[in-house]
């Protein structure tokens, strides 16, 4: 009997559902999209329950839709959008819509907590900034304004949890995935009681921890009916989405790097030492033993996405594309910020906006398509020079591109050409939902090890090689950019 692999993606904007084949072959994937919940200036909120029919529906899909039998899949692996909070009863039943990563309602409640603990302790333990956007202010949040849903509220999920849960009927949580909680140690994988104390967050509303790949149960008897998939079937904890796309990229050895090009923008730079910066995202990788170091930005797919359908409706994303190919590197002294949305990592400011530099009657649409495509990759590059601070060697990475971005041959040359590096680009469009089969691939025996896991599965396309006369050019440009950025960040929208 054949066997296959399952997985699945919760992101923003829509689930997808794939189904591989053990030499990591695509046989058949469906997306389904759900909405986005904006009740509040800066809450931004989902409905889990929409996540899990988005998913049923999908899962159907592609059982029908192909000729995989229910009972040849393997195992299931979960890749999940960050930063969660989704209080569930006893009985496993969503108490409401949960902030999403986007959200940031808790930046007043976060101040409450200053005479508690520092934001140096905070840092010390969990590597990771005291940010409203990760989960521990949302917690508090509902703490102080949802008391009573609080006090219900059995155990707080991350995505990947909550799904696993209603597939399997047990409360888990990952490795990789509880990094947004500040009283998690992601270098022993344990939560720590002191730092809950002082967050006043009892443990019990935690669930217990796994590795990524491990199994946690097997699908239900209603889930089944649910989905179609076949009662018994293995279900591994899963993790971060952004962990599963790197690991789906082929990333797992150190200084391999997943360059993230899909509707936003970021780096994951695989470690095996934890090294850490404030301005930067650290989290156990899926895989045991690895660390990641990322950076994450708003800019990515979505601003040309922007542009397309202001400005170039009636054009295809390669139509625009070879406009800018026209343009010589460095756009002519033209410059775009893509904080569109604020920007995350390294500027960690909501208040951030977009900016088009250099304007003037000799530019064209192609001098504008190419400075979002360039803006975007030095908003992914300043990022790497901060992960330099802590100690990365960027000019020896190693970089797989993965997302939409990455079927850009210009783009992902001028990714080449900023950061000095070779970039390769695997086969699979599907890295995400590939990085979470591989986990269950792994958690039920079919791979001995991630190496051979990745050996065995991940094919590279193309090899972009850097052109060092164009990087001379993009240095200047460069610091254009990190000056223009300090201006509008420091001195007028803080």
């Amino acid at each position: 009997m054949k066997k296959y692999l399952l997985g699945i993606d919760i992101g923003t904007s829509s689930c997808k559902v794939a189904i591989f084949d053990a030499e990591g072959n695509v046989v058949i994937q469906h997306s389904t999209d759900y909405p986005l919940y904006y009740p509040v200036e800066g809450w931004v909120e989902q409905d889990s329950d929409e996540w899990w029919q988005a998913i049923t529906i999908s899962i159907r899909y592609c059982l029908e839709h192909s000729e995989v039998k229910s009972d040849e899949i393997a195992g299931i692996g979960i890749a999940g959008q960050g930063w969660s909070a989704i209080p569930v009863d006893r009985d496993g039943n969503s108490l409401r819509k949960t902030p999403i990563w986007l959200d940031i309602r808790a930046r007043e409640v976060m101040k409450e907590y200053e005479s508690h603990v520092t934001e140096e302790e905070i840092f010390e333990l969990s590597g990771n900034a005291w940010s409203a956007s990760y989960t521990t202010p949302k917690l508090l949040w509902y703490k102080k304004y949802e008391p009573e849903l609080y006090e219900k509220t059995y155990k707080f999920l991350q995505s990947n949890g909550y799904i696993a849960l209603k597939l399997t009927g047990v409360f888990s949580s990952d490795r990789c995935q509880n990094y947004g909680l500040h009283f998690y140690d992601p270098v022993t994988y344990t939560y720590n009681e002191q730092m809950a104390e002082k967050f006043g967050l009892p443990l019990e509303k935690f669930p217990p921890i796994y590795e990524c790949h491990e199994v946690i149960g097997t699908v239900t008897e209603q889930a089944a009916k649910l989905t179609g998939l076949c009662v018994g079937t293995p279900v591994v904890a899963g993790g971060l989405d952004a962990a599963c796309g790197t690991l789906g990229a082929g990333v797992v050895n150190v200084n391999q790097t997943q360059l993230q090009g899909g509707q936003a923008g970021g780096v994951s730079i695989c470690l095996d030492e934890p090294k850490t910066h404030l301005q930067l995202i650290f989290s156990p990788h899926v895989i045991p033993e690895r660390w990641l170091l990322q950076g994450g930005t708003v800019g990515g797919g979505g601003a040309l996405r922007w542009f397309k359908q202001e400005f170039g409706e009636s054009e295809s994303f390669n139509e625009l594309t070879q406009l800018a190919e026209k343009i010589d590197p460095g756009t002519d002294g033209m410059l775009f910020l893509p904080y569109l949305s604020g920007e995350r990592s390294p500027l960690w400011n909501p208040k951030a906006k977009g900016l088009f530099y250099g304007l003037s009657f000799d530019k064209t649409k192609g001098h504008l398509v190419r400075a979002v495509l360039e803006g975007v990759v030095f908003s992914v590059y300043h990022n790497l020079l901060v992960a330099k601070e802590a100690g990365v060697p960027i000019q020896e990475l190693d970089i797989h591109a993965m997302g939409g971005a990455a079927n850009s041959e210009l783009w992902i040359q001028i990714y080449a050409d900023v950061t000095g590096c070779q970039i390769r680009v695997p086969s699979s469009d599907t890295a995400t939902t590939f990085g979470a089969a591989l986990l269950a691939g792994v958690g039920v025996g079919m791979y001995d090890s991630f190496e051979e896991v990745v050996e065995q599965t991940v094919t590279i396309r193309r090899e972009h090689q850097p052109n060092m006369e164009n990087k001379e050019v993009y240095k200047q440009a460069m610091d254009l950019y990190l000056k223009l950025s300090s201006v509008m960040n420091e001195q007028i929208y803080n």
